[in-house]
């Protein structure tokens, strides 16, 4: 009885430890997607679609230069300096809201990954090359079903993320991004930092470059899953409305969860319901004069549950 007992502690220490060194493993991957100099090709895949960019990071004096390309589609172009964010629309370079350009690939950089233990299993699970690379291969297991399992490739000399993917209940892929070309250091172009990097003389989008204000608006979510705690409670204005939205953030770590709150304007697009790019999910509905927005990287059912949660203190 004794050795049984002593052989699962063993276990249960092994299995510690080696949780313990897959999110220090995450710890190398947020340090090097802004300390490494790299420029490469990566597709991004979702909904049976891909989408292909260019990628160029360096690492100055004053901060990171970060300028991402689209290779297909509409021509968009992103470039990011200081913490602030660039975009070609209309022909021309414009400031934007950080906050609405979501791009997670491959500056992989997890909140609270000293909690992540409590709701992911994190196991590293084999080696393998990216883009002619060796990587280590990290699988983020949730331990419940109100999220998605995590796969990580990161690269075993620098540490940058390599790939990434999204899997859903039985393992299939929801969306996924990966390099096919890379250079990680060396002689990486820095010749567009002078002659394109966003200046002063660069117009701004003031709807989009005005970030929000933070308040306490009294609304609550009453079920959330087991370890996303708030990050952000802001009043912002957005494209294509009149009045302020509240938006309200929570995040376990590996995935975010943002609530909308604004006045229900009776627009036929606030009947409800639900859509999905990818790992996103949106549900809508119009409650009580409000019209209510989850946006998620977690499956539908979470969306749902945390819009039907969705209380005023005052109420």
């Amino acid at each position: 009885m004794r050795m049984r007992a002593a052989f699962c502690g063993l276990l249960l220490a092994v299995a510690a430890n080696a949780n313990a060194e897959s999110l220090d493993w995450l710890k190398i991957v947020a340090f090097a997607a802004h300390q490494t100099d790299y420029s490469g090709v990566f597709v991004y895949q979702y909904d049976n679609r891909i989408e292909t960019s260019r990628i160029i990071h360096v690492v100055e004096a004053d901060g990171e230069y970060e300028k991402l390309e689209s290779l297909d589609g509409p021509k968009r172009k992103i470039i990011r300096h200081h913490g602030q964010v660039w975009c070609y629309i209309n022909h021309k370079m414009v400031q934007v809201d950080s906050q609405q350009v979501r791009i997670r690939f491959p500056a992989f950089l997890p909140e609270q990954i000293s909690t992540l233990s409590a709701n992911y299993h994190a196991e590293q699970i084999g080696v393998a090359r990216v883009a002619g690379y060796n990587s280590q291969v990290i699988l983020f297991e949730p331990k419940d079903n109100l999220r998605y399992a995590h796969k990580i490739w990161a690269d075993t000399g620098s540490g940058l993320l390599l790939k990434a993917a999204v899997l859903g209940d039985k393992d299939q892929i929801i969306e996924q991004y990966t390099f096919t070309q890379l250079q990680i250091g060396g002689n990486i172009d820095r010749s567009w930092i002078g002659t394109t990097a966003p200046d002063d003389s660069l117009p701004v989008s003031q709807e989009l470059a005005k970030g929000g204000t933070p308040v306490n608006s009294g609304w609550t979510v009453g079920t959330l899953p087991a370890g996303f705690k708030k990050t952000m409670e802001i009043q912002r204005p957005m494209r294509g409305k009149h009045t302020p939205v509240t938006q309200i953030v929570f995040s376990d770590g590996l995935s975010a969860i943002s609530v909308f709150i604004e006045p229900d304007d009776g627009g036929e697009d606030n009947m409800g319901g639900l859509s999905s790019r990818g790992a996103v999910n949106l549900y809508h509905k119009a409650v009580a004069g409000q019209l209510f927005t989850v946006v998620g990287e977690v499956p539908a059912r979470t969306v749902i549950q945390v819009l039907d949660s969705i209380r005023h203190k005052g109420k």
